[in-house]
């Protein structure tokens, strides 16, 4: 697991985004920047909520990722359902993971909440097996807070 450095991050993001209120907008800078400026982080995307139950994909960084997840499937189903963050050290071992990437080896997704409402998540895999702990979860849940 690395050891992250979020401080400067999350400054750009916050500079990056200020005074924005596109939420696709926010979702691509946000991506964009976690994707570019941390190690370990080899696929960063939000999945959209675009109707009760069903994810879509929104905009990300990396290779192809998978369309539509619905709630009941996968790490990103289970966020959106828990309305919590998982963190998963081994996606083979994670009952009902989606493979969208067979690189993958553990990923971190998190609940983005817009005025209360689960608006998407945040899906963020890496490559390299457990990779995220508490310090990722406290720190992208306090980006995430910030702008939105």
């Amino acid at each position: 697991m690395t050891e992250r450095d979020y401080k400067t991050v999350s400054r750009t993001i916050a500079a990056l985004c200020e005074g924005e209120t596109d939420i696709i907008a926010k979702m691509a800078t946000i991506s964009c920047e976690l994707y570019q400026a941390l190690d370990g982080f080899d696929w960063v995307g939000f999945y959209r909520v675009v109707e009760p139950g069903l994810l879509k994909i929104g905009p990300y960084q990396g290779g192809h990722g998978c369309l539509v997840i619905p709630f009941d499937k996968g790490v990103c189903g289970a966020c959106a359902t828990s309305r919590t963050t998982q963190i998963v050290e081994d996606v083979e071992a994670f009952p009902g993971h989606i493979a969208c990437s067979s690189s993958t080896r553990s990923e971190i997704v998190l609940p983005v909440f817009e005025n209360g409402n689960l608006v998407a998540v945040l899906d963020v895999d890496s490559d390299n097996p457990a990779e995220f702990g508490e310090h990722d979860r406290e720190a992208l849940e306090a980006i995430l807070a910030a702008n939105f």
